[in-house]
Protein backbone atom coordinates (compact mmCIF):
# COMPACT_ATOMS: atom_id res chain seq x y z
CA UNK A 1 0.00 0.00 0.00
CA UNK A 2 1.01 3.42 -0.78
CA UNK A 3 -0.19 7.08 0.59
CA UNK A 4 0.40 10.52 -0.80
CA UNK A 5 0.29 13.20 1.28
CA UNK A 6 -0.56 16.76 -0.06
CA UNK A 7 0.25 19.44 2.80
CA UNK A 8 -0.68 23.16 1.97
CA UNK A 9 -0.95 26.34 2.78
CA UNK A 10 -4.42 27.53 1.51
CA UNK A 11 -5.74 31.53 0.00
CA UNK A 12 -9.18 32.16 -1.00
CA UNK A 13 -10.41 29.97 -2.94
CA UNK A 14 -13.22 30.38 -5.85
CA UNK A 15 -15.51 28.65 -7.69
CA UNK A 16 -13.14 27.04 -10.19
CA UNK A 17 -10.92 25.91 -7.27
CA UNK A 18 -14.13 23.99 -5.71
CA UNK A 19 -15.13 22.66 -9.35
CA UNK A 20 -11.59 21.33 -10.33
CA UNK A 21 -11.21 19.82 -6.55
CA UNK A 22 -14.62 18.06 -7.38
CA UNK A 23 -13.61 16.38 -10.86
CA UNK A 24 -10.06 15.19 -8.94
CA UNK A 25 -11.86 13.77 -5.63
CA UNK A 26 -14.64 11.71 -8.09
CA UNK A 27 -12.06 11.09 -10.55
CA UNK A 28 -9.37 9.32 -7.84
CA UNK A 29 -12.77 7.72 -6.32
CA UNK A 30 -13.99 5.79 -9.37
CA UNK A 31 -9.62 4.61 -10.20
CA UNK A 32 -9.08 0.94 -9.61
CA UNK A 33 -6.04 0.97 -6.34
CA UNK A 34 -8.19 3.78 -4.81
CA UNK A 35 -8.49 2.99 -1.15
CA UNK A 36 -9.33 6.26 0.74
CA UNK A 37 -8.08 9.32 2.40
CA UNK A 38 -8.07 11.60 5.57
CA UNK A 39 -7.22 15.07 6.16
CA UNK A 40 -5.94 16.63 9.29
CA UNK A 41 -5.71 20.53 9.65
CA UNK A 42 -3.13 22.13 12.02
CA UNK A 43 -5.18 25.73 13.01
CA UNK A 44 -1.51 26.32 15.04
CA UNK A 45 0.35 26.42 11.55
CA UNK A 46 -2.62 27.05 9.13
CA UNK A 47 -1.55 24.10 7.20
CA UNK A 48 -4.32 21.12 5.90
CA UNK A 49 -2.91 17.86 5.53
CA UNK A 50 -4.83 15.70 2.74
CA UNK A 51 -3.56 11.59 2.86
CA UNK A 52 -4.75 9.59 0.15
CA UNK A 53 -4.12 6.28 0.26
CA UNK A 54 -3.59 3.50 -2.81
CA UNK A 55 -2.86 0.04 -3.18
CA UNK A 56 -0.42 0.81 -6.29
CA UNK A 57 2.26 2.90 -6.62
CA UNK A 58 0.28 2.67 -10.13
CA UNK A 59 -3.09 3.56 -9.55
CA UNK A 60 -1.36 6.54 -7.37
CA UNK A 61 0.37 7.61 -10.43
CA UNK A 62 -3.12 7.10 -12.30
CA UNK A 63 -4.40 10.21 -10.79
CA UNK A 64 -1.21 12.58 -10.83
CA UNK A 65 -1.42 11.91 -14.52
CA UNK A 66 -5.11 13.29 -15.28
CA UNK A 67 -5.78 16.07 -17.37
CA UNK A 68 -7.76 17.69 -14.38
CA UNK A 69 -5.44 16.96 -11.98
CA UNK A 70 -2.53 18.56 -14.39
CA UNK A 71 -4.60 21.49 -14.72
CA UNK A 72 -5.30 22.23 -11.28
CA UNK A 73 -1.46 21.47 -10.07
CA UNK A 74 -0.69 24.08 -12.96
CA UNK A 75 -3.02 26.69 -11.43
CA UNK A 76 -2.23 25.99 -7.76
CA UNK A 77 -0.55 29.54 -6.96
CA UNK A 78 -4.40 31.12 -7.31
CA UNK A 79 -5.36 29.21 -4.35
CA UNK A 80 -1.86 27.90 -2.36
CA UNK A 81 0.47 29.72 -0.60
CA UNK A 82 2.44 26.52 -0.60
CA UNK A 83 2.87 22.76 -0.98
CA UNK A 84 4.32 20.07 -0.25
CA UNK A 85 3.65 16.12 -1.47
CA UNK A 86 5.42 13.03 0.18
CA UNK A 87 4.61 9.93 -1.20
CA UNK A 88 5.25 6.36 1.32
CA UNK A 89 4.97 3.07 0.60
CA UNK A 90 3.16 2.10 3.86
CA UNK A 91 5.06 -1.09 5.52
CA UNK A 92 2.25 -1.99 8.15
CA UNK A 93 -0.45 -0.32 10.46
CA UNK A 94 -1.91 -1.25 13.80
CA UNK A 95 -3.68 -0.07 16.73
CA UNK A 96 -5.88 -0.61 19.16
CA UNK A 97 -8.81 -1.85 17.39
CA UNK A 98 -11.02 1.37 19.12
CA UNK A 99 -10.65 3.60 16.10
CA UNK A 100 -12.47 1.66 12.79
CA UNK A 101 -9.92 1.58 10.02
CA UNK A 102 -12.33 1.19 7.24
CA UNK A 103 -10.43 1.76 4.37
CA UNK A 104 -7.09 -0.48 6.04
CA UNK A 105 -9.27 -3.21 7.51
CA UNK A 106 -9.63 -5.39 3.96
CA UNK A 107 -5.46 -5.52 3.80
CA UNK A 108 -3.44 -8.77 4.99
CA UNK A 109 -1.25 -6.54 6.51
CA UNK A 110 -2.94 -4.95 8.76
CA UNK A 111 -3.22 -5.42 12.26
CA UNK A 112 1.00 -6.75 12.32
Amino acid sequence: MYSSTFIFASKQFDDEFHRLDRIIADAAKAMPGYLGEETWENSASGLTSNVYYWDTLESLQALIQHPVHQQAKAAHSNWLNGYRVIISEVLRTYGDNLLQDDLLQHRPESGQ
